[in-house]
């Protein structure tokens, strides 16, 4: 069980218990999942009420910043270790925190060229912090250029979504391989078109993510960190609960990674 003083986290999503995905074992995918924060009163309290099934135990070695992100995390390491990437060339379309935390991650288990994309100078400066080498400015930089400087010949063989942004992931469909597999984190609008032909002629696999699996994504990311995964650096800024609007400001902006309120001041 758990005890007054303990370090925790939480899983956000509470399930039902009872249905076929939760009976099979896939909680993630419970057709009655309510979120913490949305269909009933979240983490911006001094206290949160969840069940104690979704209470998870912060092992040593991982710090309380964290600790405070491990939901965006755990989003990252869904999208990022749906397939294998050992030895793969993979493609983020958006350098979002959670794109440039599926990037480290990406990195950490060993793929060959991690490649990442976007238009926010902030952002794209934020993931060479992380250790993202491959860095590409949309605007300026065409994924066929990169590749032929990567030596790469046949187009990626792992894609990750990150951005919902519709023009981001048509480009990720066009430099993929053939039998390439493409993870959707991603909300695209509803008026997203993508070549269909595409999809179908290069037989790609497409998986949409939702959320962590429980709480199997939890253990893996916290292996991870424990293991060498350096994720502090997206954490950009932290303020007193007392000055939230600040933060909601700067993360409005464009200009900042994670945010952390500290509500020991209150």
């Amino acid at each position: 069980g758990h005890f007054v003083g303990e370090r925790v986290s939480g899983e956000g999503h509470i399930v039902c218990g009872h249905c076929r995905n939760c009976k099979a074992g896939h909680r993630h995918l419970c057709i009655n999942t309510r979120g913490v924060g949305v269909n009933r009163p979240g983490c911006f309290a001094e206290y949160l009420s969840i069940p104690a099934e979704n209470v998870f135990s912060i092992p040593e070695g991982v710090s309380d910043d964290e600790a405070a992100i491990l939901d965006p995390l755990g989003n990252a390491v869904h999208t990022a270790l749906s397939f294998d990437l050992i030895g793969e060339d993979v493609l983020i379309t958006g350098a979002g925190p959670i794109g440039i935390m599926a990037g480290a991650i990406a990195n950490h288990v060993g793929a060959r060229h991690t490649v990442i994309t976007d238009v926010n100078d902030y952002r794209m400066d934020l993931a060479r912090r992380l250790g993202l080498k491959n860095v590409v400015d949309s605007r300026k930089e065409k994924l066929p250029d990169v590749m032929k400087a990567l030596g790469m010949t046949e187009g990626f063989d792992v894609g990750l979504e990150m951005s919902g942004n519709a023009a981001a992931f048509n480009d990720m469909i066009a430099n993929v391989k053939m039998g390439a597999k493409l993870a959707l984190l991603g909300i695209l609008p509803p008026n997203t078109t993508i070549p269909w032909g595409n999809v179908i002629f290069k037989a790609l696999t497409l998986k949409c993510i939702y959320g962590r699996e429980i709480f199997e994504t939890w253990y893996k990311m916290c292996a991870m960190l424990t293991s060498g995964l350096d994720i502090k650096p997206i954490i950009t800024h932290q303020f007193r609960a007392q000055d939230f609007k600040e933060g909601f400001e700067i993360m409005s902006s464009g200009k900042s990674g994670k945010i952390i309120l500290d509500w020991t001041t209150l």
